[in-house]
């Protein structure tokens, strides 16, 4: 029986796309609006089609439909494919956390991520990380602009997979940056953060994680770490 639920955060926790995966968005407003993007956004920890969304009100472009905008970022990725599996990385300690983790009956491991569902498929596909997950019961960006609702949508999901449901306490969010621990917060699970991406420990443990890790290199450290009860003392910030 599964009694944990682990959420991965993609881009900055489980692999380094570099520069090509921020390059996706520009593309894509080029493509949908027929306008080059002269301004840039912050993407970190964002839904992809709330970028998007922040891309279009700075141009000035009127919302595009959703399935478009989804079918555009899609295509943009697919497009960069052969180049991001040789310029991105899988970050270190990821594959033996992940094989270890997948090794323990009463885990279930997903993603919550920014990226859309086709998006969060193809990147973990081209790294070798899909087979570890269950990306059925993940959360992605086309099931919500804002990241801080895609927890419930998560244990949705895996309640109606494994049968049962996955209590706040039995649900795990592991991220790298401070939107990542604020949407696991809102969602009531436990975080656990990773300051391999843009972050710093101390700005993760100001966010509020439950935990925070170097990076993902000791394995045993990052069982102990989602295992871990969540302090009796957490604010409810």
């Amino acid at each position: 029986m599964k009694r944990l639920l682990l959420l991965w955060d993609i881009d900055g926790t489980l692999i380094d796309g570099g520069h090509l995966c921020a390059a996706v968005y520009p593309r894509a407003f080029e493509r949908l609006t027929g306008r080059p993007a002269l301004h840039r956004v912050a993407t970190a920890g964002r839904t992809e089609p709330d970028i998007m969304a922040e891309l279009f009100a700075r141009h000035g472009v009127s919302e595009v439909e959703p399935d478009l905008v989804t079918a555009e970022l899609t295509s943009q990725l697919h497009g960069l494919a052969t180049e991001l599996r040789t310029v991105g990385r899988v970050l270190p300690g990821v594959v033996e956390t992940l094989r270890a983790l997948g090794a323990e009956r009463e885990v279930a491991q997903s993603v919550l991520t920014g990226n859309v569902r086709a998006n969060a498929a193809l990147k973990l596909g081209l790294f070798g990380l899909a087979e570890f997950m269950d990306l059925a019961v993940g959360a992605y960006g086309d099931d919500a602009h804002e990241r801080a609702v895609l927890v419930p949508v998560a244990r949705r999901r895996a309640a109606a997979a494994y049968g049962h449901g996955f209590e706040a306490a039995a649900t795990v969010l592991i991220g790298d940056t401070p939107r990542d621990v604020q949407a696991g917060r809102a969602g009531g699970a436990r975080v656990v953060a990773v300051a391999s991406g843009a972050s710093s420990a101390a700005e993760l443990r100001a966010a509020g994680a439950d935990a925070v890790l170097a990076d993902l290199r000791d394995t045993a450290a990052v069982l102990r770490a989602v295992r871990a009860p969540r302090p009796a003392a957490r604010g409810s910030g």
